[in-house]
């Protein structure tokens, strides 16, 4: 590859390697994933720089799925400079399902050029495929472009390792569009190499895709942060009934319509923070535990959602989720009530002593009810964790609270709040941190240079799930052992992501990214004269710019130890 990229300019090299990296496929959960990172690691390895140094390129089997593989590389700078950047991006994609008749030809740029130039449906694919500023396939804005970017980028600054004030590292991350497995398997990496080397992180650079926010938008957007996610689920178990005595009993998914009614889509449960795009909570999953047909109610349901972390903590996300939902029940227990009053009025029979109160309670808080029984909670949780050992991480989560349920002598109709795998906790700039100044300051420096030519806008949140979530950690003790406390399954035969070392490297992360339109979607594409030719460079400034002042600041502080 480095005798074919030699010859071309910096952009044509971009567009030479997106376009090899969109014809090798890696959707998530294949091979491909693998096959890719072995390419990447061989390509680097034939740059010159990494023929003189072999062992600044290498590989990390990803922890618990070792056919995954992290790739590193890393270019050290001029006197021993211990300043160093990460820029990083993941190389697997979604799927292709969505491409309907043009399935087969998903990775293949240049057919899908062709086939949207004669679509008559959508007017602006169409113009743009036309107009040759564009790249179609699947991955080619998310996120292969960001991986040629980021690759061109090496190239340069391993020939000019010599005038860096400081080191760079490129880490490639499989897994993103699922678990995060890759870049949460790479913390422990970044910290050996720091510990190795003695290096210290002043910034990460992810290159994932950004896209217009309206209609004839033309910003490009610099995100000097990344959202980040919780999974908050919901055991409800209600109380069975007969159809034929329906009333009398408590249907689990009435109850879930309900907390479904008043959390999706609810931009009041939104954090206002103005200029930035925040979304709701978007339920991703709702189902009772019914597997046949049959004429009970169903009393017990599964729910969990997509909610957004910006600069809320976890503690106070559940504290809030777990309000509504006591709305939601006390809501449901009146209507209830009332239905089953005015149905006597018709039947004339005695009224039952009845009630439709359900308790709401996390996680946590029923562990403890349950231990004050003398009910051994833990074993109740690894056993069941061990024995569905092989289902998904959410279902699994459900039969462990079931469980839990089950130990319950009164059977009480119940909602139970926790969260759910997986969490990608928020990182964004704190302005009492120095270093998150000096990296803010920067990206202003260079989204103010005219010689790019656009108009940049500078956000804090990048707006989808990211990679650079896990390079930092921003919530206290009290709030992390909140979240703890109420995930399941946690720790062991579950899921944990490695808090302590996160907090330890505490890396801020910004996404400067290749502009595009229609991700995930079957017309998925890159505008190539932005990202091709401006992008690489914007970063590249504000990399340099970085590490200059970053050195500065370094020799600063060395005089001052001096006197």
């Amino acid at each position: 590859m480095y005798e074919t990229l030699k010859k071309l300019s910096p952009p044509q090299q971009v567009e030479h390697l997106t376009r090899a990296l969109v014809q090798m496929p890696s959707v998530n959960g294949t091979k491909g994933e693998t096959e890719k990172a072995k390419q990447i690691k061989q390509w680097i390895s034939e740059f010159p720089y990494f023929q003189r140094h072999p062992d600044d390129v290498w590989e990390q089997p990803v922890s618990g799925d070792e056919q995954k593989r992290n790739i590193f590389a890393l270019v050290k700078g001029r006197d021993e400079t211990k300043a160093t950047i990460i820029c990083h991006g993941h190389l697997d994609t979604v799927g292709v399902n969505d491409f309907g008749r043009l399935e087969r030809h998903a990775f293949d740029p240049d057919e899908l050029q062709w086939s949207f130039q004669n679509d008559d449906e959508n007017e602006e694919v169409r113009e743009d495929a036309r107009s040759g500023d564009w790249m179609f396939g699947r991955g080619a804005l998310d996120m292969q472009s960001g991986v040629a970017v980021h690759l061109v980028n090496l190239l340069d600054f391993s020939e000019n390792a010599h005038e860096l004030d400081g080191n760079i590292l490129m880490m490639f991350n499989p897994d993103e569009e699922s678990e995060h497995k890759g870049v949460i398997s790479a913390i422990s990496e970044l910290q050996r190499l720091r510990e190795a080397e003695n290096l210290d992180y002043v910034c990460a650079i992810n290159s994932d895709f950004i896209s217009p926010l309206f209609a004839g938008d033309d910003a490009k957007y610099l995100y000097t942060g990344a959202a980040g996610k919780l999974l908050p689920s919901f055991y409800i178990y209600g109380r069975e009934s007969h159809v034929g005595e329906t009333l009398k009993g408590i249907d689990s998914t009435y109850v879930a319509s309900e907390i479904n009614r008043r959390l999706s889509n609810n931009i009041d449960l939104t954090e206002p923070i103005e200029g930035e795009v925040v979304n709701p909570p978007s339920c991703l999953h709702q189902r009772d535990h019914k597997e046949a047909y049959n004429v009970q109610t169903a009393f017990k349901t599964f729910m969990y959602f997509n909610y957004f972390l910006y600069e809320e903590n976890p503690k106070s996300v559940l504290e809030k989720l777990k309000r509504e939902t006591r709305i939601a029940c006390d809501a449901v227990e009146k209507r209830l009530k009332v239905q089953y009053l005015k149905s006597l009025e018709t039947s004339k029979l005695p009224a039952s002593d009845l009630s439709w109160h359900l308790r709401v309670d996390t996680l946590e808080e029923f562990i403890q009810e349950l231990e004050n029984q003398n009910i051994d909670t833990q074993a109740i949780i690894e056993k069941v964790s061990e024995a569905n050992a092989d289902l998904d991480l959410r279902e699994r989560a459900f039969r462990i609270v079931d469980a839990l349920q089950q130990q319950d002598p009164q059977k009480n109709p119940r909602v139970v709040v926790f969260f759910s795998p997986p969490h990608c906790p928020h990182n964004y700039l704190q302005r009492s941190k120095d270093r998150d100044n000096l990296v803010l300051q920067a990206m202003r420096t260079v989204a103010e240079d005219d010689d790019f030519g656009e108009t940049f806008a500078i956000k804090r949140f990048f707006p989808f799930l990211s990679d650079s979530s896990y390079l930092n950690l921003h919530e206290t003790d009290e709030e992390l052992d909140s979240m703890i406390n109420n995930f399941v399954p946690w720790g062991k035969n579950g899921y944990s992501i490695p808090v302590k070392q996160i907090r330890s490297l505490s890396i801020p992360a910004v996404n400067m990214g290749v502009y595009g339109k229609d991700a995930h979607k079957w017309t998925e594409r890159v505008y190539k004269p932005y990202s091709f030719e401006v992008l690489p460079k914007l970063i590249r400034k504000f990399m340099r710019h970085v590490l200059r002042e970053q050195s500065a600041v370094s020799e600063e502080r060395k005089s001052l130890m001096h006197v």
